[in-house]
């Protein structure tokens, strides 16, 4: 002990820790100690990958890669929670491409080249992944080979490191592609249908049967006492079929949600504040400014033709298309107010090829306005080399050119290209440098307009927001905490309580979404919990409460064991009907005596087929009786879904519309679902998904 306190004293407590640690390992099992360990630790996984977890960690390092690759190729970095979410399911499917797809198919015997990868880039048989990117695309938005040739040749010259990053996705996307078309190429070819299946299938297509039949219609319900679903035949049907009762962890909830929508009263006054700033609006010399301290829509750029602006506002749109100069007057959408105000004409091209020299460090304007005096046509792209920072682009061979630019595609601060004279380069600023930028051509100018859009979103006031947060609280303190009382709560006040089974990754209820928070409580919480109010958007007030909770695995029987029994029922009560009616029928030669007897009438149906172009609303079971049936002789009874048949096959016909091409159209259509069939089998036991629990 005098040895343990002189350390404690001189190394402190991180020693006094491990001492511990370790003296923990004389009381405690080793091995209880790392599971305790791997579980707490995978909590903070997003998954496992055939058999290789994936941290939070590696997963967000991961995201944040095919985020930066994303903004290269849009334009645009990943805001909206719809981006955000795609950027993730695109590194998610990249780590099952790295871990699981591509070793499978390897597995199977599968190479992708090296030179193989290289021709796909550089040769005349691209890649169909580069030829789908629009970022390879010439001026008429046709696909450009010699775009990725110019791409690959000077992506090392970019400093930045970002060229390098979306070369290193551009080409493992091109292996994996390669890989799965391969794989999927392996599997067409083991679909081959033979000369004689081929001909079975156009004859079955081809031959047609006129049946007159009698059908004696099932009736489930009331139940038929004398059949019998036993126990043992739930549980015998439960274990024959166990697989189809995997299931995710969920939970079966009821809730109550509250939303905060502006009142008659705060409508009211949001148009008498709007009234107020048209004026200001209409007059003001600074509408940036104005916009940027007044509206909910701030200053832009762009330039709108006819159209643009009908997803901002109809009315909008169309003041904006039918004048050249003016103020609209106030609209009204919902509780939202417009107003807008064209600023500027202009005769704007759709896409500009822009090139650029770009400069950094402290002298960088200098040298702009130094390089200006002495750029021209022909000498840019040997200035390009020997000043611009980006050595990155040189589309279509020529160093510093930087390809075709759209208002939506477009380099922040480059806005002026689009207005900018042919031929007749100057210096633009943004966050990256200095650049001198020239445009080179252009596609044919359209009239556009430059449009200054006030916009007021009518939000609900203080009371409004007390009103309905006292609603939900109302509900919340009747319900303690307990799902009996919210039950009874919602009957004593006639609030009408939504039922829902969600899942770790439910993050909308209804039209309501970002409410994750809603789904973690559920899953915190125990069945007979109910919550307090949980705020989604600051725009809804939920009460909610647990009534039932499924883990992850197999269902228990006692959970689907009533449909089980519904199904057995209607199978045994069929097979049933089926000896009823061949009881009742006996000894009768007729279509016309046994309707008599069934109670019922004959009916007729033509064009009966056992192929693909089968009516759909045909049971299989009669179908597959017709087709085996002889003609002109008595059939059945045949027991099916809706009712029991007899019947009489009258005649076959065989024509010749089902042709040698439609079999193989149908065939194509079986190997491509085949195909789409593969990720799904390949990873429905190999990958644990995870990702709803973070995101």
């Amino acid at each position: 002990m005098a040895a343990l306190e002189t350390i404690r004293t001189k190394f402190g407590i991180g020693a006094s820790l491990i001492i511990a640690f370790g003296l923990l390992l004389f009381l405690v099992n080793p091995s209880d100690i790392i599971q305790t360990v791997q579980s707490a630790s995978s909590k903070y996984d997003v998954g496992k990958i055939n058999g290789k977890s994936v941290s939070y960690q590696d997963f967000e390092s991961e995201v944040k890669q095919f985020s930066d690759v994303r903004e290269m190729l849009t334009g645009q970095s990943a805001s909206s929670e719809q981006a955000q979410r795609q950027t993730r399911d695109m590194a998610w499917n990249n780590l099952v491409d790295r871990y699981l797809v591509i070793p499978t198919i390897e597995d199977a015997g599968i190479r992708v080249g090296q030179q193989e990868q290289i021709d796909m880039f550089v040769s005349d048989n691209v890649s169909p992944v580069l030829s789908g990117m629009g970022i390879f695309n010439d001026e008429n938005g046709a696909f450009s080979a010699s775009a990725v040739r110019d791409f690959m040749e000077n992506v090392q010259e970019d400093e930045s490191g970002r060229g390098i990053l979306l070369r290193n996705y551009l080409q493992n996307a091109v292996r994996s592609n390669r890989f799965n078309e391969k794989y999927a190429g392996l599997f067409n070819a083991a679909s081959y249908v033979n000369s004689v299946e081929s001909r079975r299938a156009i004859a079955e297509n081809n031959t047609t049967a006129q049946v007159s039949f009698v059908m004696s219609p099932n009736t489930y319900f009331p139940q038929d006492s004398s059949v019998v679903v036993s126990k043992a035949d739930i549980q015998k049907f439960y274990d024959a079929h166990k697989e189809n009762f995997r299931q995710k962890a969920t939970r079966d909830i009821e809730y109550v949600v509250y939303e905060v929508k502006p009142s008659p009263k705060d409508v009211a006054a949001q148009n008498d504040e709007f009234v107020t700033l048209y004026d200001e609006f209409a007059s003001t010399d600074n509408v940036r400014a104005f916009l940027q301290r007044n509206s909910d829509r701030q200053w832009s750029d762009s330039w709108y033709k006819g159209g643009d602006l009908r997803t901002v506002n109809r009315d909008v749109d169309t003041f904006v298309a039918e004048n050249n100069a003016g103020v609209s007057p106030v609209y009204q959408s919902g509780t939202t107010f417009f107003a807008a105000r064209i600023m500027e004409l202009a005769n704007v091209p759709d896409s500009v090829y822009v090139r650029h020299i770009m400069l950094r460090g402290a002298n960088a304007r200098q040298t702009a306005d130094s390089l200006l005096t002495v750029v021209n046509k022909n000498n840019f792209a040997i200035l390009a080399m020997q000043y611009s920072a980006d050595k990155g682009n040189a589309y279509d061979g020529e160093q510093g050119n930087l390809g075709w630019m759209t208002q939506n595609a477009m380099i922040p601060g480059f806005e002026s290209v689009l207005t900018a004279a042919v031929g007749k380069p100057y210096i633009v600023n943004t966050m990256y440098g200095t650049h001198i930028v020239e445009v080179t051509k252009t596609t044919k100018p359209l009239a556009k307009k430059k449009v200054a859009i006030l916009e007021k979103a009518t939000l609900p006031s203080k009371e409004t927001y007390a009103d309905t947060y006292n609603k939900a609280n109302i509900l919340a303190v009747r319900a303690a905490g307990k799902y009996a009382n919210y039950k009874a709560a919602c009957d004593s006040t006639g609030t009408y309580s939504r039922s829902l089974t969600i899942n770790e990754g439910t993050d909308s209820y209804g039209a309501i979404g970002h409410a994750k928070e809603v789904t973690r409580w559920a899953f915190d919480n125990k069945p007979g919990k109910a919550s307090g109010i949980i705020t989604v958007d600051n725009n809804y007030f939920f009460v909610v409460a647990v009534k039932a909770a499924h883990k992850e695995g197999y269902a228990k029987l006692d959970e689907v064991s009533e449909g089980i029994k519904n199904q057995l029922y209607r199978e045994q009560y069929a097979a049933k009907r089926c000896q009823d009616v061949a009881g009742q029928i006996a000894g009768l030669t007729s279509l016309e005596a046994i309707a008599e007897k069934l109670g019922t009438t004959v009916s007729t149906l033509s064009d009966v087929t056992f192929s693909t172009n089968s009516a759909p609303s045909t049971e299989p079971a009669f179908v597959g009786a017709v087709a085996a049936a002889k003609e002109g002789v008595l059939s059945g009874p045949v027991a099916g879904v809706m009712g029991t048949y007899v019947f009489q096959v009258n005649g076959r016909e065989v024509g010749s519309y089902y042709t040698e091409d439609d079999a193989k159209s149908a065939q194509a259509r079986l190997d491509s679902y085949h195909a789409q069939m593969l990720l799904p089998l390949m990873t429905e036991k190999n990958v644990d998904d995870n990702r709803a629990r973070f995101y």
